[in-house]
């Protein structure tokens, strides 16, 4: 009954160090506060969401909340908030055990951010993850199925809602502890650990909806633009000298080739060995300035250059050089171009992580062109592979975790059903993907699901190489040779 997710939820929020035992009279009155203490629902289950479910459940049958998606967050916000100690307790607790070690410190802070239901679990088992083996290495493929459809009668709603401009953005610092709204997600459960990064104040938190393993992003407090130069590559370092346990990267600073968060300096990082990291160095140079520093052109999709040494301010120096002569390099044979006018098209997304006492940086050349041919982006997903994937590529992708929307569920059921031969309402832009894969293997009711994933796979390497600036053909390195040779 609802009273035993009341008595739950009570002891959770001691577990956390929310509270004390002595303050569970008042616990059971502030929830009974959000949810009323009348019609008991019953908890189905165990675990947070259970407990959660529950409680919003009651609340709707109490008549305290509509029975719709918005309101349902707001309170499921408003409940784990109390099994969740205040941001100033939070700090202390996270510093207090990193003086253990960086690792005690993420553990408690990760076990909080699960325990209160703000790393979204259960949504997160949902998605479908697997491998396919490619030529630069396994890409690991998602269908991201975490995220919640938007209701339609929410966005009705929101239509007519007047805007607000707090918080400026779902990154902003701002959103510790906001209730949410319409159209905003809830965060009265959300903490942010106060970091200071580059002599400035800068946050960490954990992603709600994470696509790996403590999926971790490092914010700053104030609300200013993506900027790629020197002292994000000394930004990055100093995050991973603090939590050697993680990789830390940043989206591209430019439409196209950047993330959907261009607006908010951040981070993002966390613990996954990503494809990228794993692929091999083929080519090998020396950058004459730099000499404590390893060069090495990448065995990877996305042209990428790997700087590897135990001085972090020389990595960081031969890094910004390589920016700085990307940023002002054009190679016509392979449509290469850093500025139209004023316009710049240069960039690069950089990712930081340690081996052993060495500090590894990748730096991944971006270029976001146009052209009549390719409107979308020249380097971008190409209109033959976006039937899959035509969103941009962001720093996960860019290391080979695909991030693909969760229409290809049902999509790919029906392309199964296709090869199959089988009644179907196959979309008519995968028809002629689908009809290649019939011709090119013998499909069987046991095998289909197999092949259908494999092929997801190999379009997302094709994916990967359309974003590559320098191909992995004789012009593209070529090009990418005489690039080496003008840095």
């Amino acid at each position: 009954m609802v009273e035993d997710a009341v008595e739950n939820l009570i002891g959770l929020a001691i577990r956390t160090g929310a509270a004390e035992p002595l303050d569970h009279v008042y616990l059971r009155n502030e929830i009974f506060a959000l949810i009323g203490d009348q019609m008991a629902v019953p908890q189905q289950g165990t675990g947070v969401e259970a407990i959660s479910e529950a409680l919003v459940n009651s609340a709707v049958t109490n008549g305290k909340i509509e029975d719709n998606q918005t309101a349902r967050e707001l309170l499921d916000g408003q409940l784990m908030d109390l099994v969740t100690p205040r941001p100033s307790q939070v700090n202390e607790r996270f510093w207090e055990a990193y003086q253990t070690s960086p690792e005690a410190a993420t553990k408690y802070f990760y076990g909080l951010s699960r325990d209160n239901n703000y790393i979204k679990t259960k949504a997160i088992a949902k998605n479908i993850v697997f491998n396919t083996e490619t030529t630069f290495g396994d890409l690991e493929i998602t269908i991201n199925l975490s995220k919640p459809e938007k209701d339609p009668k929410a966005i009705a709603a929101a239509a007519h809602t007047a805007a607000s401009g707090y918080p400026l953005c779902q990154l902003c610092l701002e959103n510790e502890g906001y209730l949410g709204r319409l159209g905003y997600p809830a965060r009265s459960n959300h903490r942010v650990i106060r970091l200071t990064i580059g002599g400035r104040p800068w946050g960490f938190q954990y992603s709600p909806y994470a696509y790996f393993g403590e999926h971790a992003i490092f914010l700053d407090q104030q609300h200013i633009p993506m900027k790629i130069n020197r002292q994000t590559f000394t930004n990055l370092f100093e995050i991973i000298t603090q939590f050697p346990q993680y990789f830390v990267g940043s989206n591209a600073d430019l439409p196209i080739v950047g993330g959907s968060m261009l607006s908010h300096e951040h981070y993002q990082g966390g613990r996954h060995n990503f494809p990228m990291m794993k692929a091999p160095v083929v080519d090998y140079f020396k950058l004459a300035d730099y000499p404590d520093v390893s060069a090495g052109v990448v065995k990877w999709a996305m042209s990428t250059i790997r700087l590897t040494g135990t001085n972090q301010q020389s990595v960081a120096d031969a890094a910004e050089h390589i920016r700085e002569v990307w940023n002002h390099y054009d190679d016509a044979s392979v449509s290469v171009k850093a500025y139209d006018g004023d316009t710049r098209h240069h960039t690069v997304t950089p990712i930081a992580y340690r081996d052993g006492d060495k500090f590894v940086l990748d730096i991944v050349l971006r270029d976001n062109q146009t052209s009549d041919e390719y409107p979308d982006g020249i380097f971008h997903p190409h209109q033959d592979v976006q039937h899959i994937k035509k969103e941009n590529i962001g720093l996960i992708e860019v290391m080979g975790r695909a991030i693909l929307p969760a229409r290809l569920k049902t999509e790919m059921q029906e392309v199964q059903k296709f090869l199959l031969d089988q009644p179907n309402d196959m979309a008519e832009y995968h028809r002629s993907w689908a009809e290649a894969l019939k011709q090119d293997n013998t499909i069987t009711p046991e095998n289909v699901e197999t092949i259908v994933d494999g092929a997801i796979g190999k379009v997302f390497g094709r994916v990967l190489e359309d974003a590559g600036v320098f191909k992995w053909n004789d012009a593209g390195r070529a090009a990418q040779k005489r690039f080496i040779e003008a840095l």
